[in-house]
């Protein structure tokens, strides 16, 4: 069947460019969609280099992971990978203020009523101590501890999950082994050429740089920033969000590691941005992330090299970037995975689970012909609400702020969020409600940690929490601390756990 007569079933992929969106692209279509017949092709230059500075990511990637079949050991060895409980945020209400945005709950919700709405009648009164004293993730990241949760929804070890913090550089090959031991066919060599239907504008093949052309039915553009399909050949157009998320550079370097090495990522508040800090084990990944609008060049990456634990292990380099999304993440027959389709600065550790969700929500929707108009459109409705809800989640981080210490923290606290953020902080502000939705990333114990722990305590609280005696809850939230303490107490040493498990990586 030739294009533009009828149907076309979609029986090859082909992906075009490689690093951890390509690789994680098609090892997922491969496990996923092998069996079926459906042939996967990726197209990769070895002279292009990649950008490969997701190394901290979020619990959703355990269970892509476990669905296509990796053995977590194995893994971790390969990528040097540490385990994540959660992330610290330093210096972002105020300077010397610290706290723990945890994968995991808050208390114990009770009759319905959330943990922090009781949490907030005794914090009123001066009795109940920090919100974060109740989070077992939390305690577990200040004591550099961890074991995987407990599969007992009795007790308080199943209340959290994990992510993993990793080398990307060597995530990228482990994902390519994986993928082409299962099928996946790779073709070296860059695109010179793209070719489209002269009726629908679907892309046909792409023709390498010696003469060899590769067809295909569905195109996955992992190109990078550049977008060579999705918008150099398709001009799909991109949607800023610098208005609200104007960081448009980072600086990033490894060291040397130092001190123990502690189950979570950091992230520090600067004076036009804020650093990072990644425990590997076998390095510490680091990066600068500010507005060029606020600081130089120099004098961001001087604050990182000044701010290292040990020695660098590379020079500094720099990424540039502009916040914000393509305006259709599948176009045509091409769909856009990676920062081919958007970026939003590495803050909470999105940048490797919107690549994840990009691929989830494609074999949810994998079409059987071409033509597919239902499908790209509820595509394209389910990505552009995570990619706006985390949008929302991260100038949060900005907004909610004392800081006027410096222009950009001025900026930040008095400018206009979008309108869906600040009904959000409204409704939390008046009674400590968070809004829920059944679709996106981070649900009710994240808005919490981050309001609570930029020092957005609600007016009031949930009344039924008035109906339970004052005296039992009191009992209650002392025997919680000390039940999560005790807890923790019996866990792993983090490094130890990892020893213990054979996921060590080679030392470098």
């Amino acid at each position: 069947m030739t294009w533009g007569e009828g149907r076309r079933s979609i029986d090859h992929v082909v992906i075009v460019g490689g690093g951890t969106a390509g690789w994680m692209t098609a090892a997922g279509l491969i496990s996923m969609l092998g069996a079926t017949g459906l042939k996967v092709t990726l197209i990769e230059s070895e002279a292009i280099g990649i950008v490969g500075v997701g190394e901290a990511t979020l619990p959703h990637i355990k269970h892509f992971n476990d669905t296509i079949g990796v053995n977590e050991a194995e893994f971790m060895a390969a990528t040097s990978a540490t385990f994540k409980l959660g992330i610290e945020f330093v210096d972002w209400a105020r300077k010397g203020d610290s706290y723990i945005h945890p994968f995991g709950e808050f208390g114990l919700a009770n009759e319905g009523v959330g943990f922090h709405h009781y949490w907030r009648k005794f914090h009123g009164h001066g009795e109940a101590g920090s919100l974060f004293d109740y989070s077992l993730p939390v305690i577990a990241c200040r004591e550099g501890k961890f074991q995987p949760p407990s599969e007992d929804p009795r007790s308080v070890l199943s209340t959290y999950r994990y992510a993993y913090q990793f080398d990307a550089l060597k995530y990228a090959p482990f994902m390519r082994k994986l993928a082409e031991t299962r099928g996946v066919k790779r073709l070296e060599g860059k695109v010179t050429k793209v070719s489209q239907d002269s009726e629908s504008g679907d892309i046909t093949a792409v023709t390498l740089d010696d003469g060899h052309e590769v067809t295909g039915d569905l195109f996955v553009d992992c190109t990078g920033f550049f977008g060579l399909l999705t918008e150099q050949t398709l001009a799909t157009g991109y949607e800023d969000w610098s208005e609200w998320l104007p960081c448009d550079r980072a600086v990033a370097v490894p060291c040397e590691s130092a001190g123990p090495l502690l189950p979570y990522t950091r992230a520090t508040a600067d004076s036009a941005g804020w650093r990072w800090r990644i425990p590997l084990q076998h390095r510490t990944g680091n990066g600068h992330v500010y507005s060029s609008g606020f600081t130089s060049d120099g004098a961001a990456h001087d604050s990182l090299v000044d701010n290292l634990e040990g020695a660098a292990l590379s020079d500094p380099r720099i990424l540039r970037f502009t916040t914000g999304k393509r305006r259709k993440l599948w176009n045509k027959n091409c769909v856009a995975i990676g920062l081919s389709g958007g970026f939003l600065e590495p803050l909470e550790s999105t940048s490797i689970y919107l690549i994840q969700e990009g691929i989830t929500k494609l074999l949810e929707l994998f079409p059987a012909h071409d033509g597919c108009d239902t499908e790209r459109r509820e595509y394209n409705r389910r990505m552009d609400l995570e990619f706006e809800r985390i949008r929302d989640f991260l100038v949060l981080h900005y907004h909610a702020t004392e800081r006027d210490d410096s222009a950009f923290w001025d900026h930040m606290r008095t400018m206009t969020p979008p309108d869906s953020l600040r009904d959000k902080m409204d409704l939390f502000a008046a009674h400590g409600r968070v809004a829920t939705y059944d679709h996106g990333l981070f649900l009710v114990p994240s808005w919490i940690a981050v309001l609570i722990g930029q020092r957005r305590i609600p007016a009031k609280y949930d009344p039924r929490v008035d109906l339970v005696e004052e005296a039992h809850m009191r009992q209650h939230l002392g025997g919680l601390r000390q039940h999560m303490q005790r807890a923790v107490s019996g866990m792993s040493e983090h490094n130890v756990y990892i020893a213990q498990h054979g996921m060590q990586g080679q030392v470098v």
